[in-house]
């Protein structure tokens, strides 16, 4: 049988989620706790990478296991189990050809600034003291729909196929205090969001012009693009599956 896991995790203390030989990973601390607790090997298998230090608030990965179990006391005793930063909200079965990573049709994520120095959120959004024209960023935000090609966005030497995503969509948003970018797409590039985020805080700082942007865009390199704002502030908040109800 195989098994999708629903879970989330505050990405402070982890190299991401992809194992690390001699880093502290979510994969690796998830793999750990389920094959102590089902006495057995297990490997998950996420639904993508996250880098150090970013947060995830819906994850999921998937694993197979042929004895059958309690499904709540099972989640109940990995709750007990994982570090308090990470937690299972549900396993659910699934057949044996579904993919967590292959299979996920749309994933979101936010990106969030904070306007004023707040101690008790230090790493959990970047403080960001200068004045941004959201107006202007959000005019940008709404240029990425006319394109697929991002690999102005992608971290250089990455091996992939294709640069090509689909945005379902992209804007800001102003909430006490914060700023928050939230970001859907059929997949992203490596790095892809902060490098986003990062290009469009220099629209809000009017550095580049909405002109720059869809330059910088069409010409298809890295470098010319805005830099890569702080992992802490980003958030996995959503992937979705046709064959699991959310």
């Amino acid at each position: 049988m195989r098994y999708f896991i629903k879970l989330a995790y505050n990405g402070t203390h982890y190299h991401g989620w992809q194992y690390q030989p001699n880093a502290a990973s979510v994969q690796e601390t998830m793999n750990k706790a389920f094959s102590v607790l089902l006495n057995t090997e297990i490997n998950l298998m996420g639904a993508g990478r996250t880098d150090t230090g970013v947060h995830a608030k819906e994850m999921y990965a998937h694993f197979d296991f042929e004895k059958p179990f309690d499904i709540p006391n099972l989640i109940h005793k990995l709750n007990s189990y994982l570090p308090k930063d990470i937690v299972v909200y549900g396993i659910i079965p699934v057949h044996d050809e579904a993919h967590t990573r292959f299979d996920a049709t749309k994933r979101t994520y936010e990106y969030h600034i904070n306007t004023f120095k707040d101690v008790f959120s230090q790493e959990q959004s970047w403080y960001f003291h200068q004045k941004l024209d959201v107006d202007s960023m959000n005019e940008a935000a709404k240029l990425l729909f006319n394109f697929t090609d991002f690999q102005c966005f992608s971290k250089v030497n990455t091996d992939v196929n294709t640069f090509d995503c689909t945005i379902f969509e992209a804007y800001w948003k102003q909430e006490n205090g914060s700023l928050i970018f939230t970001i859907s797409a059929n997949r992203f590039l490596r790095n892809m969001v902060r490098a986003i985020v990062g290009t469009l805080v220099n629209i809000g700082l009017h550095k580049i012009t909405l002109a720059d942007f869809i330059v910088i865009i069409e010409n298809k390199n890295r470098d010319k693009a805005g830099f890569s704002v702080p992992a802490h502030g980003l958030y996995l908040t959503k992937i979705e599956y046709d064959y699991i109800t959310q």
